[in-house]
């Protein structure tokens, strides 16, 4: 504003200046008796000072040109040289156009800190987002979303059509607010969300991609967890009396029945009977109490814990049962300070278990091997356990983790359902591959 007020004033004096050197002119002219050398004089004089104005001006106009110009295309880096040629004015005036480029500067340094910043929180969460316009053009994708898809870029929307044509079809028409589900090709169910905004006059869809494999996962074993409940429940109170009436014709049978009568034979067969159904009972009791952890596991206990040290220690437990059963072992753990937040003893029992499981896992093989290996993927730690061993037919994959279900003679059926579930438990999942002569590997995912 003062720069204005000062360019202003001068103007205005340059314009009082001319108008009193015409005055002047005039006057000399009328009293000068050469008034051809007065005329000719006063002209140079006011020709200059117009000049003078003419230059002013302009040089006001071409740095409000360049000042304009360097807003219109966002280049900030222009600096109006703070000199005293032109006088005072000049000079505020330069210093003023500095600062407003200097707080554009800031303002844009701000605004690209702020984008980058935001960039990095999306591509690092968890949760995929696409964003696309009404010709297809994906503006953004980020590192979720291409893992979730399995790919490694994607610039339009069209180039899903190949590997994943529902989805394209889904994304295509999917309408905002509403939530549908797609299971890619490797069967890992999405949940897929649209949104739609308007951005810089075109219309941009925002697709958020979650996978809820966990989410089902757990629905799947509350689910199981429930029906077992109730069946432990409906089985004991049915069981414990006929336990206990075994129990009171046993004393009816050694006390009334065996004095009197003299069918020995018969009342040893009554006793045989007796003694039978009450071990059976008392056994089915036995075998329903053994499913008491599948649902009512106490919540881990979290804390840091070393990834090496926690195998060592489960190698060392099982040392003896590996050696007697033929079977070698690997370990790596890679970085060997690598840790995870976990409950040690329930992680400890899932990895017992998986590795019980490897060990049973062998049929004809004489280089039997199981390998522990340990590492990072992206802040993501994994732990491995594998064998070499008869592998697992394709559809009993699909049901090894239903509780109950067993490929074992002697199984319960409990132990990968349990220990799915800890690894729930942990914000974590099981997961597992396997081919049928080549082997198995589980991997905990925490």
């Amino acid at each position: 504003m003062i720069g204005l007020r000062h360019f202003s004033i001068m103007i205005m004096i340059r314009i009082a200046v001319i108008v009193l050197s015409v005055i002047a002119l005039a006057w000399l002219a009328s009293r000068h008796t050469n008034q051809t050398l007065v005329y000719v004089l006063g002209t140079i004089f006011i020709f200059i000072q117009g000049s003078l104005l003419y230059q002013y001006v302009t040089n006001v106009n071409r740095k409000l040109t360049y000042f304009l110009e360097s807003v219109r295309y966002s280049d900030f880096t222009i600096n109006f040289r703070s000199d005293n040629k032109m006088g005072r004015t000049f000079k505020e005036l330069n210093q003023q156009f500095n600062e407003v480029l200097l707080a554009f500067r800031q303002a844009r340094a701000e605004k690209e800190a702020n984008l980058q910043y935001l960039n990095t929180i999306v591509q690092h969460i968890g949760t995929g987002l696409i964003t696309f316009d009404s010709n297809g053009q994906v503006n953004l994708i980020n590192n979720a979303a291409l893992r979730m898809l399995g790919i490694y870029r994607l610039h339009q929307l069209i180039e899903l059509k190949e590997k994943h044509p529902r989805l394209y079809d889904l994304l295509s028409n999917l309408d905002s607010g509403v939530r549908d589900l797609y299971r890619t090709p490797n069967d890992q169910p999405l949940a897929l969300q649209a949104a739609a905004i308007q951005l810089r006059g075109m219309w941009v869809k925002i697709v958020v991609l979650q996978n809820i494999q966990t989410e089902l996962q757990q629905q799947e074993i509350e689910s199981w967890q429930n029906l077992t409940r109730v069946l432990r429940h409906e089985i004991m109170n049915s069981m414990t009396p006929i336990v206990s009436l075994v129990g009171t014709m046993r004393l009816i049978v050694n006390e009334d029945i065996e004095r009197s009568t003299n069918d020995q034979e018969a009342v040893n067969d009554l006793k045989e009977a007796l003694s039978t159904l009450e071990k059976r009972s008392k056994g089915m009791m036995q075998f329903v109490n053994a499913y008491r952890d599948f649902t009512t596991l106490p919540k881990p206990v979290f804390a840091s814990i070393g990834v090496a040290e926690l195998l060592q220690e489960v190698i060392q437990l099982l040392q003896t049962d590996l050696t007697q059963s033929g079977v070698l072992w690997k370990l790596s753990v890679k970085p060997e300070t690598l840790t995870v937040k976990a409950d040690a003893s329930q992680i400890q029992q899932v990895l017992i278990n998986l590795i019980k499981n490897a060990s049973e896992a062998f049929s004809h093989q004489t280089d039997r091997l199981i390998t522990l290996s340990a590492y990072q993927v992206d802040g993501t730690v994994m732990i491995e356990v594998g064998d070499n061993g008869d592998g697992i037919e394709p559809e009993a994959l699909e049901n090894i983790f239903i509780p109950f279900y067993t490929t074992k003679k002697t199984g319960s059926g409990i132990g990968l359902s349990l220990s799915r579930q800890i690894l729930q438990q942990h914000n974590g999942q099981l997961n597992v591959e396997s081919q049928v002569g080549k082997g198995t590997v589980f991997t905990l995912v925490f």
